[in-house]
């Protein structure tokens, strides 16, 4: 079981500042730039992903159309030219170059309610020679779990949410635990306190 230290961890960004989130929405996700192949691997994640969390999907957002945008491209500057896209992300073309300039291979961009809870995710994949040798159903579920839940900006830097099972690429389970636990109608859709992180321990040891 994930003890509440570790759980604050994963919520407290570099800033020090204890920052939570969970879709306040039902995900109507559109995915750019992938083969039907591709599209199917990342249906798949989406669904097993919020089949966990007891989440849900919907065709359209009333707001948004869609509200998790999952670009796949080879080169930062071709962000700049997908209509619509600078209407979306503020200082879109500051955010390529500062991009371009780390040699990212991923960044996420979410956007709020006015209680806190994620609206909107964009998850940009810029597919350079790490990113394309890792297996389509490892990077889908990777990316899935990362835009779920608003984690820390380090969240996975030394550990991968992800563990492998035989053949197959699966969920850690302490992370499926917190997953299910952060998305109990009885927590907050958003939290800046570390005592929800106690919250959550409790709530992952009651349904355990």
């Amino acid at each position: 079981m994930i003890d509440a230290t570790k759980i604050e961890a994963l919520f407290t960004r570099e800033s020090g500042d204890y920052v939570f989130a969970r879709w306040g929405r039902p995900i109507a996700p559109v995915v750019f730039g992938v083969t039907d192949e591709t599209l199917a691997v990342i249906k798949g994640a989406l669904e097993a992903v919020m089949t966990l969390s007891g989440h849900q999907m919907a065709e359209t957002d009333p707001e948004l159309g869609s509200n998790l945008m999952v670009f796949f491209f080879q080169d930062w500057d071709e962000l700049p030219e997908v209509p619509g896209l600078d209407r979306l992300i503020l200082e879109l073309r500051p955010l390529v170059e500062k991009l371009k300039a780390a040699e990212a291979n991923q960044y996420r961009v979410f956007h709020f309610d006015p209680e806190g809870a994620i609206k909107a995710c964009f998850v940009f994949l810029r597919m350079d020679k790490a990113l394309s040798d890792v297996p389509a159903q490892t990077l889908a579920l990777s990316q899935i779990v990362q835009s779920v839940l608003l984690w820390s900006d380090a969240a996975f830097r030394q550990q991968s949410p992800l563990a492998v099972a035989g053949d197959k690429t699966i969920l850690r389970p302490e992370i499926s635990a917190l997953i299910r636990a952060a998305y109990d109608p009885v927590m907050p859709p958003a939290a800046q306190d570390s005592s929800h992180a106690l919250r959550l321990a409790a709530r992952i040891g009651q349904v355990q």
